[in-house]
């Protein structure tokens, strides 16, 4: 779920081994930060039996995040191109500190609404930076790798959001404070974290200087919105797939399923992150086509495997669908990016991209709240169930459209 940034920068005269030793730093520092946004996702559980939340608030507190995310990316996210990568990595784990501090303080729902729009607003900062800064790190060693700095970004990227939910279950588990402790541990290493990337070289050496300020501007040629929409559909639809996970999954797993573990919650709550990260990587030699293909299979499998869970209150078969649907999200997105970046002219491409990633943080929002609606008035398995019919019609159809151009 990473954002592109333009290239601007020209490696800083620091030694090739600083700049190595800075690109696990930022690795590491992308992979946590990621993976502190998700470290809510079991928790919420608790926070519903203990102020008596129904699923509606559940969705709305997880929306937060969302908003600040997508507000971040178009108003914050490019300014590293102007002020540098580090100081935007730098401010994007204040954020997440703050955020911590933020849920430690106060965990009532205004508390847990502001927590959550701050990490989401550092987020937004973090993506593209980070994305950019690994690359620019990579390429100032001595002997660089070709294609590393993309396979650090995706797992950091996509697999922090699938282990913040495993380290949050683990630690939460057996703790006597389980609201408490996840955040503070998160807090502790993110100090860390923020500390050490003080000692990263800067790779922005050209800085425009004072220009006018302008968010990130969104927009595609009017002549390709028609062959745009199945990669918007795409993206949405993937997003879909991962919000759902994010916000309600832990409630199905305790509620459906008879789960009550926060380190199951944890498990299954990661599982589309972790299955998305990796399956973008094993087949990335594969052709775009293959890929598509293989997307629209695993978007109609594993939703319905998800629904085959709730219904036979099995949570191996609801893990299961997991690990498929998020394999065929994440093939999904990288597709919708790809082919949008393919469409466009490179002087339109950051506005195209920016495009793409408004249409999957909507994704990320707009069916998630609906699912909260729908479980105040109906059964799950029936509000799971038009989720999945919807998600495995728009996937498929997508993915369809893409391949054939």
């Amino acid at each position: 779920m990473h954002s592109v940034s333009e290239p601007a920068a020209r490696p800083a005269p620091a030694g090739p081994r600083r700049h190595g030793a800075g690109f696990w730093v930022t690795g590491l520092t992308f992979l946590l930060l990621m993976a502190f946004s998700t470290v809510p996702t079991p928790l919420y559980t608790l926070y519903v039996v203990r102020d008596g939340y129904g699923p509606f608030t559940v969705t709305v507190i997880f929306a937060a995040y969302a908003v600040g995310v997508a507000a971040s990316l178009f108003f914050v996210g490019h300014l590293s191109d102007r002020v540098g990568r580090r100081p935007l990595i730098l401010l994007a784990a204040a954020l997440e500190i703050l955020a911590a501090v933020g849920f430690l303080v106060r965990d009532d729902l205004a508390g847990l609404l502001v927590a959550r729009v701050v990490s989401g607003v550092g987020i937004g900062a973090l993506t593209a930076t980070a994305t950019a800064y690994l690359a620019e790190l990579d390429g100032a060693r001595s002997r660089p790798t070709p294609g590393r700095a993309a396979v650090v970004a995706t797992m950091a990227n996509l697999g922090g959001l699938g282990l913040g939910p495993v380290l949050s279950g683990l630690l939460a588990a057996p703790s006597a404070h389980p609201l408490v402790l996840p955040y503070a541990a998160f807090a502790v290493v993110l100090v860390v974290l923020l500390v050490a990337t003080l000692f990263v070289p800067e790779t922005v050496l050209h800085r425009p200087g004072l220009l006018p300020y302008r968010p990130q501007r969104v927009a595609i040629g009017s002549e390709l919105r028609g062959r745009f929409a199945a990669s918007g559909v795409g993206a949405f639809t993937g997003f879909a797939v991962f919000g759902l996970f994010s916000s309600v999954a832990a409630s199905f797993v305790r509620d459906e399923l008879g789960q009550p573990s926060l380190i199951v919650a944890g498990v299954v709550a990661g599982t589309p992150f972790l299955a998305g990260a990796l399956g973008q990587t094993l087949v990335a030699a594969r052709t775009q086509e293959s890929q598509l293909r293989l997307a629209a299979a695993l978007i109609v499998a594993g939703p319905a495997a998800l629904f085959g869970g709730v219904v036979l209150a099995s949570t191996w078969l609801f893990v299961a669908g997991g690990l498929l649907a998020g394999g065929g999200a994440g093939l999904l997105f990288k597709a919708a990016l790809g082919r949008t970046a393919a469409l466009v002219p490179p002087g339109e491409r950051a506005e195209a991209l920016a495009l793409v990633f408004l249409v999957a943080y909507a994704g990320l929002v707009v069916p998630v709240l609906a699912v909260g609606v729908g479980l105040v008035y109906l059964p799950a398995p029936v509000v799971l169930g038009v989720f999945v019919v919807l998600v495995a019609l728009a996937g498929g159809w997508a993915a369809s459209a893409m391949r054939r151009g």
